[in-house]
């Protein structure tokens, strides 16, 4: 039997529940002070030719202080038809994605080393935002933080400081 598994070894987070995203919306904010790395996984559905930009974001605690765009690109990967495939295809590295134009049900995935938010400047936090849009794009976020600096049966919060 295996020591860990997903449920063990993943905390995992919803940032923002599937809704309308027609005036764009802010996910909830995370902290990264206790994990290696930090997988966003955004599904879209888009019934309307409107493109959703995500952007990511950062702050210095849970509360949003000093709230910012990222500044460093970063790993982004795309299935732009889940109807058609399973696969991601690596995108330019960003600090941001618009989904296109295409109305389909689309999957983006950003992944996020803390290293790369501004540690200098205090930041330790992350969440996304998405712009306005058409109220016919649906979106959810969910959040999967991996490498816990801490072995437990139970993760520590992401969601306080």
């Amino acid at each position: 039997m295996p020591k860990s598994n997903f449920a063990t070894a993943v905390k995992v987070v919803e940032l923002l529940p599937a809704a309308a995203d027609a005036a764009g919306r802010s996910s909830d904010i995370i902290s990264l002070k206790n994990a290696t790395f930090a997988t966003i996984l955004v599904s879209l559905t888009q019934g309307n030719a409107a493109p959703v930009t995500l952007t990511l974001m950062q702050a210095q605690d849970v509360a949003g202080t000093g709230a910012k765009p990222f500044d460093k690109p970063i790993p982004i990967w795309a299935n732009l038809d889940t109807a058609a495939s399973d696969t991601l295809v690596r995108q330019p590295d960003g600090v941001s994605y618009a989904s296109g134009a295409a109305v389909k049900n689309k999957q983006v995935v950003f992944h996020i080393d803390p290293a790369q938010l501004d540690v200098n400047g205090g930041y330790k936090t992350v969440f996304v935002t998405t712009s306005a849009s058409n109220a016919a794009n649906l979106n959810s976020i969910l959040a999967m933080l991996e490498g816990h600096r801490y072995q437990a049966a139970t993760l520590p919060s992401a969601i306080i400081d």
